[in-house]
């Protein structure tokens, strides 16, 4: 039987932020205190393409900290990449540890499919 499922994405799992951050080829995040443009936070930093400061993960509240000045200091586009990668490393990771088989499949529009076999059921 197939489902669909919509995700709203909650960074808490430093895991799947080290792995979304392998996946695309960013720099290792790094915990600990980072400064914003005008003020600071605490959590996981992830480094984005072309961002003048870095992306914050708080894994208690699953939010994130950041200043892009509207799009001036580094676009949308590239938080929504990592956004998106970190949901499917998570969502792999939580299947492969109840014991499921993933298959990614990457779609022309850009989004990901995952297919998740539970059991015998494909």
């Amino acid at each position: 039987m197939s489902h669909i499922v919509s995700i709203q994405t909650e960074v808490r799992d430093p895991v799947a932020i080290r792995s979304a951050c392998n996946r695309l080829k960013l720099p290792e995040p790094v915990f600990g205190e980072v400064k914003l443009f005008s003020s600071s936070a605490t959590g996981w930093a992830v480094r984005l393409p072309q961002w003048r400061y870095a992306v914050v993960a708080d894994v208690n509240t699953g939010k994130l900290a950041f200043d892009n000045y509207n799009g001036r200091w580094g676009e949308q586009k590239q938080l929504d990449r990592f956004l998106q990668r970190y949901a499917v490393e998570k969502a792999s990771l939580e299947a492969r540890k109840a014991g499921h088989s993933v298959i990614e499949q990457p779609l022309k529009d850009g989004s990901i499919k995952l297919t998740v076999n539970v059991g015998d059921a494909v």
